[in-house]
């Protein structure tokens, strides 16, 4: 079926004119709207050279409770897009979409939207190279970045973390029996799709790539055991993979922080920098 894109450029009146682009996507497999924020660095014919080459680009996932303005409200996206030179794309995971695919079909299938209806859609309109194409979140979407990387690696160079429920399990006991159950059905060891949608479940899915993942979160953090577990998960099983762990809590102000750093490490990559191995 036909999928429509509405797009609007939005101009900042600050000292400088800075645009940020809104495209919306009808989807039948949200079965509504959905809002994408997109900034583009304001050098964009540095980064191409004029000649059309697809510019390095994050996909930024939000988190629990969140919507595609939650980045754009609480970070400088544009400045830290010019600063790095990659095109950041938010698109809305919604409330509490986990990035998942709800069990029941008359819902919300996000994973499905990504793999199906986004992703294409982004590939088309911005000529995407996947070997210049990263995915990273926060919390929820810190899960919902890891997933959809391992859904399919050869669609990004590298994948992030920032204070991710990487192992479902160690969800907040609200948000797992209250929240997660909406979404995946009643939490029992006898329900699959619990371990379909956790990231440490299914890292094989990454094994012998070389696709390297940045994990970040704080100390002070109730996601940091899920992090460090997920580390281990990854060396037991010779994955690459860089842990980054500082003084943090769960709030705005560290993952402010942390999307620099992530953006840093996916820097270095690209230019093909010493990353320590």
């Amino acid at each position: 079926m036909k999928k429509l894109i509405l797009a609007a450029a939005l101009f900042l009146a600050t000292l400088t004119m800075k645009a940020q682009e809104l495209i919306v996507i009808s989807s039948d497999l949200l079965k509504c709207d959905d809002s994408i924020l997109v900034f583009t660095p304001k050098e964009y014919d540095k980064c191409d050279n004029g000649t059309g080459e697809a510019i390095p680009t994050l996909f930024l996932l939000h988190g629990w409770s969140g919507c595609y303005r939650n980045w754009a409200d609480k970070s400088d996206l544009q400045g830290v897009s010019d600063r790095f030179g990659f095109r950041i794309i938010c698109p809305d995971g919604f409330y509490n979409s986990w990035y998942a695919d709800n069990v029941d079909k008359d819902k919300m299938q996000w994973r499905s939207f990504f793999d199906q209806e986004f992703y294409p859609q982004m590939v088309e309109k911005y000529n995407l190279n996947p070997d210049k194409t990263f995915i990273t979140g926060l919390s929820m979407g810190g899960l919902g970045a890891i997933n959809i990387f391992l859904d399919d690696v050869s669609r990004f160079r590298a994948a992030g973390s920032m204070s991710g429920v990487l192992d479902i399990y160690h969800a907040s006991p609200n948000l797992l029996d209250k929240e997660l159950s909406r979404i995946l059905g009643p939490y029992t060891p006898e329900n699959p799709l619990y371990d379909a949608n956790n990231p440490i479940a299914n890292l094989d899915r990454v094994a012998g790539s070389g696709k390297l993942m940045v994990l970040s979160c704080g100390y002070e953090d109730y996601y940091v055991k899920s992090t460090m577990d997920f580390s281990d998960k990854c060396r037991e099983m010779k994955i690459p993979h860089i842990m980054l762990l500082s003084p943090g809590r769960h709030t705005w102000i560290y993952w402010d922080y942390a999307l620099v750093e992530h953006l840093e490490f996916f820097k270095k990559i690209l230019d093909g920098a010493n990353i320590g191995y």
